[in-house]
């Protein structure tokens, strides 16, 4: 049945159908206070189906979505790509998604209408999931984000309904009659409440993995599932035996980094005064190396999804009006957004390792063999931003999807909107829903969906 979302009713809960995937009926690895969804297995119906015509071992895998923002958006002669295929041709921006290029689509000349009202970032970045009105003179009020109405739909299909990452803190501040939460938040639960960001990768770890996120314990997680991994052993293929020990050392490698991680003492984001600190050190698990801080983040959407202990997630690279620095790619003379006003190789350099984390998604995701598909087959990978260029730009907006979308995403194609009737991006958004299970009359500004993705 389809519904509307505006910024003011949210959607009914959904009904009770037993055609609906339930956690109790997946296959998970437990342990003392630890649970573990599994990976797709050709020997297993992992994830909930009922036997079929169609389906006679293991089951169709579902699909996932997962939206990456890079606030301040990109260099303005680099972000291009034309043609199709393997013959595609990236500008250097996007040069970290070449060995993508089939699995990529490439739209321009979206935009989103009420974003154009206020030309600050603030009011550019508060609706860029839900394309509603904003509210100003410092009062919060946007909409319900695409991620959200979709994990209020099918988020009870698995233990976590959603994943909300980022890799820097929010501002709390109002900036020209905008609040700077609508900077620092991609993901709305609702219409006045910004959805809680994770910064913290141990503590999103937890979440995924962990029955009580509070219980202390210095036993790595895997460990703690050992025993009912044995078991299941005996019961699976040689090739899924092969598939449960790189999941499971996957897990162990990202939990054992994460914990050197927050061991960290460098600072970036800002200039310290002092050459030694004058406040006791920062409490341990935030790394404070941005580079490895996004790889973690990445790392844990990645096994999200390969676990299905969720099918929604939203990673926030930066804020927009970020201060972030990039020492470790040579790049620390400005901070983030004072980069982005200009087009210099320093500001490519940055966009190019926001792509490379994307790109880094892809290949990861790829690697994963769901059936006669990958992970990345079965997944709708989006980055985008709040504007094309640092000087606030925003008459049309970056964005770039790889993954086929459980082969319902058309890729290896361009895609131009600039001369059509209906360049909205929560028209984009719609058709995304559909993909994901969840059909809506409107959305946003929009009640039309662009039919060519």
């Amino acid at each position: 049945m389809s519904r509307k979302v505006n910024d003011s009713v949210a959607l009914d809960p959904p009904a009770a159908d037993c055609n609906r995937h339930r956690l109790s009926r997946r296959k998970v690895l437990r342990g003392a206070g630890v649970t573990m969804a599994l990976p797709w297995f050709e020997s297993i119906r992992v994830w909930g189906d009922e036997p079929s015509a169609t389906v006679s071992a293991g089951s169709e895998p579902p699909v996932r979505m997962a939206v990456l923002f890079a606030g301040n958006g990109f260099h303005g002669r680099e972000w291009w790509a034309e043609g199709t295929g393997s013959d595609m041709k990236l500008g250097k921006v996007l040069a970290p998604l070449g060995p993508h290029r089939e699995k990529l689509l490439f739209i321009r000349g979206l935009y989103n209408e009420e974003a154009r009202k206020g030309n600050i970032h603030s009011s550019q970045t508060g609706n860029m999931l839900s394309g509603a009105a904003l509210a100003s003179g410092g009062k919060i009020r946007s909409g319900t984000s695409l991620d959200q109405v979709v994990a209020q739909q099918i988020g009870h299909q698995t233990k976590v309904p959603s994943l909300v990452l980022g890799c820097e803190k929010s501002i709390a501040s109002v900036h020209r009659e905008y609040s700077m939460l609508y900077s620092s938040h991609i993901s709305w639960s609702s219409p006045t409440t910004p959805t809680p960001l994770e910064l913290y990768p141990a503590l999103a770890f937890d979440r995924l993995f962990k029955d009580d996120t509070a219980t202390k314990s210095s036993k790595l997680i895997v460990d703690g599932v050992l025993e009912d991994a044995k078991r299941l052993r005996g019961k699976i293929s040689y090739f899924d035996r092969t598939k449960l020990d790189e999941y499971l050392n996957s897990v162990r490698e990202v939990e054992g980094r994460i914990q050197r991680a927050g061991q960290e003492r460098r600072l970036q984001g800002w200039k310290p005064t002092i050459t030694e600190p004058n406040i006791p050190r920062p409490p341990a698990g935030l790394p404070q190396d941005i580079d490895e801080h996004m790889r973690l983040m990445c790392d844990i959407l990645v096994l999200a999804f390969q676990t299905d202990t969720t099918r929604v997630c939203t990673l926030k690279l930066n804020n927009d009006h970020s201060s972030l620095r990039f020492p470790h790619i040579g790049v620390d003379s400005m901070i983030h957004h004072l980069l982005s006003h200009s087009d210099t190789d320093d500001w490519l350099k940055v966009n190019q390792f926001f792509l490379e984390q994307m790109a880094y998604i892809a290949s990861k995701l790829d690697a994963i063999q769901e059936g006669e598909r990958t992970a990345l087959d079965n997944s709708m990978i989006m980055i985008c931003s709040s504007m094309m260029v640092g000087g606030h730009d925003n008459s049309q907006l970056p964005v770039a999807i790889v993954g086929r979308g459980g082969d319902q995403l058309k890729t290896g194609r361009t895609l131009n909107y600039l001369e059509k009737p209906n360049r909205k991006m929560a028209s984009l958004y719609l058709r995304m829903m559909d993909m994901m299970g969840v059909r809506l009359d409107e959305f946003g500004d929009s009640n039309e969906r662009l039919v060519e993705v």
